[in-house]
């Protein structure tokens, strides 16, 4: 057994008995208007520029309104070690800035943990009403939604009962997912 995997627990890949993934429960079809996704075409120079600008008017508007929180996440790994940074803002602040490494973990999983981390502590502003997430693999976070997926359940779990609890707070609260593509600055 490699030295490092001590550090890493071992989770059962799926719970079939857990009510967040029974189709009368789940996330995507009892809250489908709350969330959205946004992805840029990136082999399209022009509508990826046309989004790039739009996510960046977004960005510069939400950040005069006080409801709104803005999460900025970017993982990557290099030799077997994963690092995930996240930044929260909320009205033009920078409220926290989190960094996280991991070792003998996917990509997709320490995105989805940074991700789950940084909504968490979104939904605990009692302001909030509009949360925007933006990842450079919004594949991860799709994964969330998408209840066969299995391999990522304990995260989309956390995940889903947070967002579950932010959405019944008020009627208006949403996230939105914009995918900021990994080869831009």
């Amino acid at each position: 057994m490699n030295n490092n995997n001590y550090l890493n627990g071992i989770f059962p890949l799926f719970d079939s008995l857990n009510n967040e993934f029974s189709p009368s429960f789940r996330l995507i079809d009892n809250y489908s208007s709350y969330f959205y996704f946004y992805q840029a075409n990136c082999k399209d120079k022009e509508s990826k520029a046309t989004y790039l600008c739009k996510l960046n008017n977004i960005f510069t508007k939400t950040l005069s309104n006080p409801n709104t929180i803005i999460v900025v996440s970017d993982t990557s790994i290099r030799n077997n070690i994963a690092i995930s940074i996240s930044h929260i803002h909320s009205y033009s602040n920078n409220i926290k800035k989190t960094i996280y490494h991991a070792v003998n973990i996917t990509l997709t999983e320490a995105e989805l943990f940074s991700i789950k981390c940084k909504i968490n502590q979104a939904v605990q502003f009692l302001c909030t009403t509009y949360i925007i997430v933006i990842t450079d693999t919004i594949y991860s976070v799709q994964c969330v939604f998408d209840s066969i997926v299995y391999l990522y359940q304990l995260q989309s779990i956390t995940i889903v009962k947070d967002l579950r609890t932010f959405f019944n707070k008020n009627l208006i609260n949403s996230i939105k997912f914009w995918n900021y593509p990994s080869n831009n600055k």
